[in-house]
Parts: C-alpha cells; sequence; structure tokens
C-alpha cells in the first residue's frame, strides 16, 4: 500500500468562519494553526498547502488566563544595537491593533519557512463582528461548544 500524498489540484479549500469573543487565545490560537496547516482532513500532507482559510472576527474580545496581560511579554529588535523593545499584552490588547495578540499566536504555533508564511496567509483577523469575506459564505466554527475550557469558564462561574 502506498502513502497518499496529496496534489495541488485535489486539494480543496473551504472557508471557516470564528467568533473569538470570550475564547482563551492559546487554545483557539491552537485550533487556527491546526486548521490552518490542514491536519484536520484525511488527506493532510505535510508539504502542501492543503489547509482551509479562517476568518477570525471579535479579536479584541478573547481573552487571557491567569496574570498573562501583565506578566506576557512581546519583545522585538530594531535592527540597532541596544534596540531590544518590549510590550506587554495587555498594552496591546488596550492599544490601536488588539487583534496582534491573536495574529502572533497563531504565527508562532506554524512552521517557519516558505510553507508556514503561505499557510500564514489564509488567516484574515478583525477586531470588530464586521468582515469583508461574505461573499465566500464561510462556514460558521462554535469553538466554545467544543470544550468548555476553550471559553474562560472562570469568567461563567462568577458570572452566575
Amino acid at each position: 500500500m502506498k502513502t497518499y500524498s496529496a496534489k495541488a489540484s485535489e486539494i480543496e479549500k473551504k472557508w471557516v468562519l470564528i467568533d473569538a469573543e470570550g475564547l482563551v487565545v492559546g487554545r483557539l490560537a491552537a485550533l487556527i494553526a491546526m486548521r490552518l496547516r490542514g491536519k484536520h482532513k484525511a488527506s493532510y500532507t505535510p508539504h502542501m498547502d492543503c489547509g482551509d482559510n479562517v476568518i477570525v472576527v471579535n479579536a479584541a474580545k478573547v481573552l487571557l488566563t491567569g496574570n498573562k496581560l501583565k506578566n506576557k511579554v512581546y519583545y522585538w529588535h530594531t535592527g540597532f544595537i541596544g534596540g531590544i523593545k518590549e510590550r506587554t499584552a495587555g498594552a496591546i490588547m488596550s492599544g490601536k491593533y488588539p487583534e496582534r495578540v491573536v495574529e502572533k499566536a497563531v504565527e508562532r504555533m506554524l512552521p517557519r519557512g516558505p510553507l508556514g508564511r503561505k499557510q500564514l496567509s489564509n488567516l484574515r483577523v478583525y477586531p470588530a463582528a464586521a468582515h469583508p469575506h461574505e461573499a465566500q459564505q464561510p462556514q460558521t466554527l462554535d469553538v466554545s461548544a467544543m470544550n468548555p475550557k476553550n471559553a474562560n469558564y472562570r469568567s461563567k462561574a462568577k458570572a452566575a
């Protein structure tokens, strides 16, 4: 029996819509990365871009558990000597582009290289509920119903 390897003409890409309101960032990013790579399909081929196109809305309303808003730090370097910069997750979430927390989490779960960059280009993240991809007729994926831990169960317990 030969190992199946998908060809570019056999790959069928779907559009998936995920509402990120009230979801935990790490669990959401792991699920999105799996969808972008195509590992949820039986025809998964590691060297091909066989994943789906993922649209994430309400990315500004995601949750970080524990003290991550204060303690999680994102670093980057300007290229100049001593040019290391840092910003906390809380500063990014309250800033102009809060969707970057979700983008970075997914980016760091994908493999580095040309294929990972191609797969990351199939991700669209929007801070509010509006998105310009209605023509693609995306299927809605209810992430919070998959596992109760995907949504922050502590905040729901306090509200009840």
